[in-house]
């Protein structure tokens, strides 16, 4: 690949530089400023709690936990690790399923009764340390974010799939192995799913969360739902319909559980499926349809911000001020929802420089924050910018481009990142992640999810091994 990597630039101009050269429109601020004055340190009120700065800790899939769905002591490591981070905003921690057969993998947490004190425990062992450390938890704002799966849920085997889907679609369903209707939710079942939500909500009420992500992003069932153009009945066609579950859950947790907040982590633009090409390189896939990628231009390779637009809407409508966006998802176009340089083993090179990625993110997100001004907007996108993600974060704050810079890939190399840039402490760079994808290699292959390459603890786990003969085989 031509693409030059982001540890070769040495300062804040040969990076700016290199953007110019690209013709990508970056803010990025010369220096990082102090706390006294920097936008990241500012305050963010998010309904009745006033966050303390502007560094979110994004969800994320773990594979770590026991079969039955509860945190192991991995588990909890990571999440004291994201309450050390100094980070006042954590969106949910980990994507947490709301019943077994929305599980991703047969390691991921799942939330009901029998589980209930020990997801409670992540909270409460977060807050511990983070007040040791930063002296109050009074400005922290701790979710948890709840999934289902859907088209990629794989509960019982680590390498069997068995997807519950919103519709069909071609480019995807032989990548799980779809070929009938089978699969397909019935509007019947999926009315008992929102009831699911509503009671793992109820459940994240009492063990203390201040707030639930009804997850909408990354090809998962709330996802899907958006693309049903296709689908018949209560749940498809029209956007009111496509639309159905996320306020069918909003009204169950207004009346079962109303001390909670209400966020959505959304994929504010979607692209049709990529494919390895015969270069390695990420092509589209031929029977790709642009109508089956919500937030797409009609050529299935563009944003049309049309539809999510109208999804801000109706979450103001519905009272939902805590907006999360991603884009696409993991599984079939991961360049343009984690811009990498390194691919994971079933990825494909990146068909663009990784910068346009994380442009393209910060651009369409900070195009929905002008619409849409009283919702609190958190990005995504920004570890791939690594020594300069300081620089970009603050500049894109202080134009108010966005309310909080999320961070998910970068916290499991360098979770004292935001603790670090506040201090006005100069970054470490040997645990800057380099977007190696190991964190989503090993989990591909059935091995617990962690940064092997920068992590001490992981490097010395016997996974790292394992880890490096999956590499070498492929």
């Amino acid at each position: 690949m031509a693409y030059r990597r982001i540890a070769s630039f040495k300062t804040q101009s040969d990076f700016t530089g290199y953007l110019a050269e690209l013709g990508v429109e970056l803010p990025c601020d010369a220096s990082v400023l102090a706390a006294d004055q920097s936008p990241l340190a500012q305050s963010l009120a998010v309904g009745d709690v006033v966050v303390g700065n502007r560094f979110c800790i994004l969800p994320m899939e773990g594979w770590d936990g026991t079969r039955d769905g509860r945190p192991t002591q991995m588990t909890r490591r990571r999440w004291r690790n994201f309450g050390l981070s100094g980070a006042k905003l954590i969106w949910g921690g980990e994507a947490v399923a709301v019943r077994h057969d929305g599980r991703a993998n047969p390691n991921q947490l799942l939330i009901n009764e029998k589980n209930l004190s020990e997801i409670e425990s992540l909270r409460v062992e977060l807050c511990e340390v983070h007040q040791e450390r930063f002296d109050t938890t009074d400005d922290l704002l701790v979710g948890l974010q709840l999934t289902h799966s859907g088209r990629f849920a794989c509960p019982n085997e680590k390498n069997h799939r068995e997807p519950r889907i919103a519709h069909r679609n071609a480019a995807l369903d032989s990548r799980v192995g779809i070929h009938d209707d089978s699969a397909t939710l019935s509007d019947d079942e999926l009315q008992v799913l929102s009831d699911d939500f509503v009671t793992a909500a109820v459940h994240a009420e009492k063990a203390g969360f201040a707030f639930v992500d009804i997850k909408h992003c990354h090809g998962y069932l709330g996802h899907e739902l958006l693309s049903g153009v296709d689908r018949a009945g209560r749940y498809g066609g029209s956007f009111e319909n496509r639309t159905r579950f996320l306020r069918e859950i909003a009204a169950g947790i207004r009346a079962l559980a109303p001390s909670l907040e209400i966020a959505v982590r959304i994929s504010i633009f979607d692209f049709i499926p990529y494919c390895r090409g015969a270069d390695g390189v990420g092509v589209p896939e031929a029977d790709g349809e642009a109508r089956l990628a919500f937030g797409a231009d009609t050529s299935g390779r563009g944003i049309d911000l049309e539809e999510p637009a109208r999804f801000m809407s109706l979450l103001e409508d519905l009272g939902i001020q805590l907006v999360c966006t991603s884009a696409g998802s993991p599984y079939y176009n991961p360049h343009i929802q984690r811009p990498a340089y390194f691919p994971p083993s079933d990825g494909y090179d990146p068909p663009e420089d990784p910068l346009v990625g994380v442009a393209r993110q910060i651009h369409a997100t900070a195009e929905l924050k002008r619409r849409f001004s009283k919702l609190v907007f958190v990005g995504s996108g920004y570890t791939y910018l690594q020594d300069y993600l300081p620089h970009v974060a603050q500049a894109v704050v202080g134009a108010g481009m966005v309310d909080s810079v999320g961070l998910g890939r970068m916290v499991l190399s360098y979770p004292d990142l935001p603790a670090d840039v506040l201090a006005g402490r100069v970054m470490t760079r040997k645990i800057v992640c380099r977007t190696f994808s190991d964190c989503t290699t090993a989990p591909r292959n059935g091995i617990i999810s962690g940064c092997y390459p920068l992590d001490p603890f992981y490097k010395e786990r016997p996974e790292r091994d394992q880890l490096k003969a999956v590499k070498k085989s492929i």
